[in-house]
């Protein structure tokens, strides 16, 4: 099959640092590559995959020091990916609704994975004119504030990873980790209250968006002279997997409807328990019980991390390899491009 990827613009296909989206979109087509298809990704210039980069802009956008128009840099991918419509057997785009004007203009069938928040005001009567459009969701939680609407749902695909790549740490650590990205939802600050109410070090590697740099200097910043805390910044995959193996829990303590959250199955492929507030998706990628514990607020969190250590670290890497495999979420998009391509295109 003849499967065009649109990725957004962001970050490197995959990141360099941070990078949720981008770096599924680099897993799904490296491994379509791997089962037959022929893929073109349509990325940032400075991508790398197995299948065909159609390079947009010259590198991601925000580590771009000439700070590009975002907006005007997607219009110009999507009137790229569009205008050569006719070379693919499915289109699928990853980024959000930009794409589903371009979408009715073609004849080639187009899958849409939605990757954020829908439970923001504007969205719904968005998605209800675009109701014929084929969706994915990417957990179950992440559809329900659309429930009402008669939207062309293909599927709910969870995302999935390479589990080889990531090492697994029979033995853990003694230090708590924070990984991912400084905002108010993603709530650093709580994570902070419960390392220090159970007296473990916490280790933060995340990014700070200049959106979020404020929130970052006014309520994050003051927190990190306590001499349990370490600061690390935006970290790389190697360190990435270095930091997750050796930590006793991921600290997930997210206060918004989390559309997914990557690093939880990026945790738990180490070996890492999951300790998290049981928000939007995340009782969808964690048991209870069995790769990881849940609270509402610090006593009830601190009290998960003094009972981590009944969570099996092997639990945790066959749940990975089970539910979230890369192999797995590449089968389930086939099943759903089978589905919106004519039989003789499919092949």
């Amino acid at each position: 099959m003849r499967i065009a990827q649109v990725a957004p613009l962001y970050e490197r296909v995959p990141p360099v640092r941070y990078g949720g989206t981008e770096r599924v979109v680099a897993h799904l087509a490296d491994e379509l590559v791997h089962r037959g298809h022929t893929v073109t990704v349509f990325a940032s210039g400075d991508s790398v995959t197995r299948g065909r980069l159609h390079g947009v802009t010259r590198a991601a956008l925000r580590l771009d020091p000439q700070r590009p128009d975002p907006l005007a840099a997607h219009v110009l991918e999507l009137a790229q990916v569009f205008e050569r419509a006719r070379e693919f057997d499915v289109i699928h785009c990853h980024v959000d609704y930009l794409a589903f004007p371009f979408a009715r203009l073609v004849s080639t069938p187009t899958v849409h994975t939605l990757h954020g928040r829908l439970d923001l005001p504007h969205l719904r009567p968005l998605f209800a004119h675009f109701d014929d459009v084929p969706l994915v969701s990417i957990s179950q939680a992440q559809r329900a504030p659309l429930d009402g609407l008669r939207l062309h749902w293909a599927a709910t695909v969870h995302h999935g990873i390479p589990v080889a790549r990531y090492r697994f740490s029979r033995a853990g650590g003694r230090s708590l980790l924070f990984l991912g990205r400084i905002s108010p939802e993603k709530r650093p600050d709580l994570a902070i209250a419960v390392a220090k109410r159970v007296g473990l070090p916490l280790r933060i590697a995340a990014k700070v968006d200049a959106a979020d740099r404020a929130y970052f200097e006014r309520e994050i910043e003051p927190l990190l002279r306590h001499p349990l805390i370490e600061f690390l910044g935006e970290v790389n995959d190697a360190e990435k997997v270095e930091l997750l193996g050796d930590a006793l829990a991921l600290l997930f303590p997210v206060d918004w409807p989390e559309p997914f959250g990557l690093v939880m199955i990026e945790a738990m492929a180490c070996g890492t328990p999951v300790i998290a507030r049981p928000m939007g998706a995340v009782r969808e990628v964690v048991v209870p019980g069995q790769t990881g514990l849940f609270g509402d607020d610090v006593d009830e969190l601190a009290a998960a991390v003094r009972r981590v250590s009944m969570i099996s670290r092997t639990a945790c890497r066959r749940h990975v390899e089970t539910r979230f495999s890369v192999e797995r979420m590449a089968a389930d998009y086939e099943s759903v491009y089978a589905r919106l391509v004519p039989s003789t295109k499919a092949a």
